[in-house]
Order: structure tokens, then sequence, then C-alpha cells
């Protein structure tokens, strides 16, 4: 009889915000990536609608926003190496989350498991459904939502 051991991924994505979920799916990307040895690439993404439009003009006030989420992400990547993932990248984007994640992030890094929480950091869902729903149904590859 074939083992039936579950399948072990090689290159791991996990999305992260401020949100307790999202904090969730880091905790469970670190564990999968040591566990599989696999590399693990943390991205978080910059979210235009959540600034006024005087503030998505000033480019002063964007690169700001992005250096702060470039330094938070880079907190993500310090913990993951200190956990002992050998080969841990991050990357920034700018735009929808979902989006964003499955049309430009996810074709970049070509992960085979992308790890992300259920909610996004405005708690209840955006427009017409959750980020996270966004990505299980146009992500290419395998998603892993936590709650």
């Amino acid at each position: 009889m074939a083992e039936l051991n579950p399948k072990k991924f090689k290159h791991i994505l996990v999305g992260v915000d401020d949100s307790p979920d999202a904090q969730l799916a880091f905790r469970y990307a670190m564990n999968r990536a040591k566990e599989d040895d696999a590399e693990l690439t943390i991205t978080s993404i910059l979210e235009s609608d959540d600034m006024n439009v005087y503030q998505a003009l000033n480019k002063d006030f964007v690169h700001g926003q992005r250096n702060d989420l470039e330094q938070h992400v880079l907190g993500y990547q310090d913990l993951a190496v200190r956990f002992g993932i050998k080969n841990v990248n991050v990357i920034i984007g700018e735009g929808d989350p979902g989006e964003t994640i499955v049309k430009q992030i996810i074709p970049e890094v070509q992960p085979d498991l992308l790890i992300v929480g259920s909610l996004s950091k405005k708690g209840l869902r955006k427009r017409f459904g959750s980020q996270a729903a966004y990505m299980a149904k146009y992500a290419p590859v395998s998603v892993l939502v936590i709650r």
C-alpha cells in the first residue's frame, strides 16, 4: 500500500497584514516551511484605497507608507530566519491585495502554496467577498485560508 504522506511544498507564499488571522497564517506558514524545508516568501500589499486622494497624490506620503510597510515585513522575515527557515524572501506589492497577489506576486514568485488569513485588516468583508475568497478562487496554486 502506498504511503499516505501529505504533499510537501517547495515554495510557500504567505500574505501578511495587521489582522489576527494574518498573524496565524504567518505562524502556520513558518511551521509548514520549516517542516517541508521549503522556501518562504512573505508579501504585504500597500492598499491605495486606504489613502485619501491627497495622500495618494503625495509621493512623499506614499513613499513613507511603503517604507513603513517594508520595515514591517522585514520584521516578519527576521522572525522566520530566527525560527530556522533557511530561505526567506519578502516582496511588497501595491493595489488591491487579492488581485495583486494573484496577478502579480504569484507569477513573479512562483510558489506552490499560498497561505492567507480569512479576514482583511478591515475586519469585515470588503466589497462583495473577502480577499481570501478571491485568492482561493483565482490563484493558480493551492491556497490555504487560516482562521
